[in-house]
């Protein structure tokens, strides 16, 4: 249904407003309530869910001194993802997911090198290698790990939380946690392409904002 020129005004100033007020994620993201106000005032029926791009993260102004992440990737630079294959049916689309956004935010197919390792246990050694090597300006670390009856569960996450964090503390490399920890299989599908987004597609965003962050704060010699 095509709108007025009256309520297309009406939905351009009100989007104007949501983004004065709303910082951007740089992710998908949903305005049904806003929206539906322009739709409704037209006699238009409202549509939820309608989902649009967000183009930056940077919609506040920076000041002197400050240093904020881009989101759109040297074509220069490379990134590894290092994926478990324990809950493949997860992390699986995981990796779908942070290919999605590595392309769509100007990262080239063949700049991001995938190393698969059993489980999320083994995630941070191979992490750790690969940013020892020089060859990558972020890392990306994709698991899934499951509530299970023992404490098992407990031991992985905490040493897969720990071995990452410390993997890009005692490399200089971001190395981003884009590991799953839920209670069942239907909170992991609902985290990996499902109704709560794609959280691997949020991991490679991240990695991406460190990159030039670092890439930023070491070009004026603010950084190591």
């Amino acid at each position: 249904m095509m709108l007025s020129s009256r309520a297309t005004a009406q939905v351009r100033a009100v989007d104007n407003r949501t983004k004065a007020m709303v910082p951007c994620t740089g992710r998908v993201h949903t305005a049904p309530v806003m929206a539906s106000m322009a739709t409704k005032a037209a006699g238009a029926p409202a549509v939820f869910g309608a989902q649009a791009p967000c183009r930056s993260r940077r919609t506040f102004k920076v000041m002197a001194g400050e240093y904020v992440g881009a989101v759109t990737s040297e074509p220069s630079w490379k990134y590894g993802v290092v994926v478990a294959r324990f809950n493949s049916l997860v992390t699986k689309q995981l990796l779908e997911g942070a290919h999605e956004v590595f392309h769509r935010h100007g990262v080239k197919a063949e700049n991001v090198d995938v190393a698969w390792v059993p489980g999320s246990f083994e995630l941070p050694v191979v992490a750790k290698q690969m940013a020892a090597s020089g060859k990558y300006n972020a890392i990306v670390c994709i698991g899934a790990v499951i509530q299970g009856a023992t404490t098992h569960y407990d031991a992985v996450v905490s040493a897969a939380t720990n071995g990452v964090l410390n993997a890009g503390t005692a490399t200089g490399v971001p190395v981003v946690f884009g590991v799953l920890t839920t209670d069942n299989l239907e909170q992991a599908l609902d985290r990996s392409g499902g109704k709560v987004g794609n959280k691997g597609g949020e991991a490679a965003l991240t990695a991406i904002e460190m990159a030039s962050l670092l890439a930023q704060l070491r070009k004026d010699g603010k950084a190591a």
